[in-house]
């Protein structure tokens, strides 16, 4: 009878990432049981971005057939009367049988928090990075500049063997707003752990571990992993996700 698209906002803190696994909790098992609920038999739902354990998204979209003539406005009423408080339906949209969440987006984008301040924040402690090491966020901003345009970005991930390491990022920047330090990447798709790893090494760089050039060097080496460990998932949120005309403009330019 047609397919409808979800947008998502949820709190990873507690689930074990996006993807169903076995006798752990997870984002899309509890969105394909709330569906259940509502179609009366369960679908398989395919989401824009399969985000790691306790990363946040505040525009994730699904897709799923449906088998009931609902229409938008009920299908976001009805879910989230049977989702969890940490999950939430902000829109759904009737798309064509064509659309595909995933491999239909042309753009997704992702912010990096980091709580900048002397001293730890409890509010702020599941959705930030806490550093208490004063950062120079121009330097990460200048730094980040470089991750614009199409390159190989094997050194901000592990190794992917014969899979493209190659993505286009439309933008990067830092900016800080009193105790937060905000870092903001879109681009056609990234690889695992992408966003983190750069936001790792930017903060090395915000630090004085490394100097701003250190970014492109990366870079030019394209020597999977060479950015570092990651950062850890908790300060990562997805924004939001854009499909061009077959979609509205889907996320959020806030972060809470």
């Amino acid at each position: 009878m047609g397919r409808m698209a979800l947008v998502l906002e949820y709190d990873g803190t507690r689930y074990h990432g996006f993807q169903i696994q076995a006798q752990s909790p997870t984002i899309q098992e509890e969105v394909e049981l709330a569906v259940a609920k509502v179609n009366q038999k369960r679908l398989n739902i395919v989401a824009a971005s399969r985000t790691d354990a306790g990363v946040h998204a505040k525009g994730q979209v699904v897709a799923f057939d449906l088998e009931s003539g609902l229409g938008p406005e009920t299908w976001v009423k009805a879910l989230n009367y049977y989702l969890p408080d940490d999950i939430a339906v902000r829109s759904a949209y009737p798309v064509g049988d064509d659309f595909h969440a995933r491999y239909g987006a042309c753009c997704r984008r992702y912010i990096y928090t980091v709580y900048n301040g002397l001293s730890p924040s409890p509010l702020w402690r599941h959705y930030s990075y806490f550093e208490p090491c004063s950062l120079d966020w121009k330097a990460m901003d200048g730094a980040c500049q470089a991750l614009v345009g199409t390159h190989d970005f094997a050194a901000f991930s592990e190794s992917m063997g014969k899979r493209s390491t190659i993505r286009t990022v439309y933008e990067a920047r830092v900016w800080r707003e009193r105790a937060i330090v905000f870092f903001e990447m879109a681009a056609s798709s990234f690889l695992p752990h992408q966003v983190r790893r750069t936001a790792g090494a930017l903060i090395r760089v915000g630090r004085g571990d490394l100097p701003m050039e250190a970014i492109e060097e990366m870079l030019e080496s394209r020597r999977p992993g060479l950015a570092g460990p990651t950062a850890p998932a908790h300060g990562l949120c997805l924004m939001g996700v854009d499909y061009g005309d077959l979609l509205p403009k889907v996320g959020g330019d806030d972060y809470l």
